[in-house]
């Protein structure tokens, strides 16, 4: 019985232990994904070769420095395993020996293995020991570390893209902001931070997003993702020629089966009007007809936004239509149910209240 017992505790022992997730597994698992990242970025053209070798480097010296950080743990463990095995083969069986010749019974019958069962299948910390931590968990042990540490720039940039990867874009604007006040600018970090806050925003490039973008073109002044959203922006703003003009060098630049193309043909199509034949078309109408055709035109958008009222640039094209054609009414209408829709204090609420400003109306319908 003795070397049955040091044989079911020496078999663990000599296995590789198992250790419970900690925050070195956290960064190595993110730092591999941020690899693999890269990697993708780069089939894509988001970023350029040796932009993605830089951030390979550097990724690489980090995981490699949480490796060795890990190693040293699993080290320690090993010595550790080591002496408990001592243990078994010596001290367990000397008190074995000892106890079984002072109150032993060689007479007693065997107990059945069901009655003997240690450990219940149901135990929670057997379940914790073969699922392992959630990414939920690790995320929280990380936050729990920077709460600790603020200063610590490599957990923020650490944590910064799981933030996004889990659609949380308010805390996602913290981390890549802290690790850019306290790692330094990179295109990547920008990039992540214009994305968040982008999202943050509900979709409206906003001055802070912009400037964040700006950055990345300092770095890459061909790159399409800070492009694209830069050229986003001055649609936003109502500047329909200078945004095609964006989107078309954009397009023009960009392989034709490029990732970002589709979005980018998307707003060529939004912001050009009508194509030469219908150009063509219209000046072949009397004043009277091609009057027709802007209403119905309009009158399609209109009808079109009640079906899909979250696009925020279709409402705000919609009011400056009918402000050109005159109807006050249909456009403070338009204003007002596009305002309705959108929460309160929302960023396109604030695009709203900025045309309206422009164009002289307020949401009660009169005009200054």
């Amino acid at each position: 019985m003795t070397a049955a017992v040091a044989i079911v505790l020496l078999v663990p022992l000599a296995r590789r232990t198992r250790r419970g997730a900690t925050e070195q597994d956290f960064d190595v698992e993110v730092y591999r994904d941020q690899l693999r990242e890269i990697d993708r970025d780069v089939e894509n053209n988001l970023i350029s070769d040796k932009e993605a070798e830089f951030a390979r480097a550097e990724v690489g010296r980090r995981l490699i420095k949480v490796s060795k950080e890990t190693e040293r743990s699993a080290h320690a463990v090993r010595s550790l395993s080591w002496a408990g095995r001592l243990a078994v083969i010596i001290l367990l069986p000397v008190c074995a020996v000892a106890g079984y010749l002072s109150i032993g019974n060689p007479g007693m019958p065997a107990q059945p293995f069901a009655g003997r069962q240690a450990v219940p299948e149901t135990d929670p910390s057997v379940r914790d020991a073969q699922n392992g931590q959630t990414i939920e968990e690790l995320l929280a042990n990380a936050e729990a570390a920077l709460a600790d540490d603020p200063d610590d720039g490599r957990g923020w940039d650490v944590i910064a893209p799981v933030y996004m990867r889990l659609g949380r874009a308010p805390q996602a604007v913290t981390a890549y902001s802290n690790a850019i006040r306290l790692l330094g600018s990179t295109p990547i970090r920008q990039a992540g931070l214009g994305q968040a806050l982008f999202l943050q925003a509900g979709g409206i490039v906003t001055p802070q997003a912009r400037e964040a973008f700006q950055a990345v073109l300092k770095f890459e002044p061909d790159n399409p993702y800070a492009s694209y959203f830069m050229a986003l922006a001055l649609a936003q703003d109502g500047d329909r020629d200078a945004a095609l003009q964006a989107f078309t060098e954009i397009a023009e630049s960009s392989p034709a089966d490029a990732l970002w193309m589709p979005p980018v043909r998307h707003q060529m199509q939004r912001l050009a009007g009508p194509d030469e034949d219908d150009v063509e078309a219209a000046m072949a109408m009397s004043e009277e007809q091609r009057g027709e055709m802007v209403v119905g035109m309009v009158a399609g958008l209109d009808a079109r936004l009640q079906e899909d009222p979250e696009d925020i640039q279709g409402w705000l094209r919609l009011i400056r239509s009918y402000m050109v054609l005159g109807r006050l009414d249909d456009a403070t209408r338009a204003l007002g149910q596009a305002l309705g829709h959108f929460q309160d204090g929302s960023a396109q609420q604030t695009a709203l209240n900025a045309l309206a400003l422009e164009l002289g109306l307020d949401s009660g319908g009169s005009t200054e």
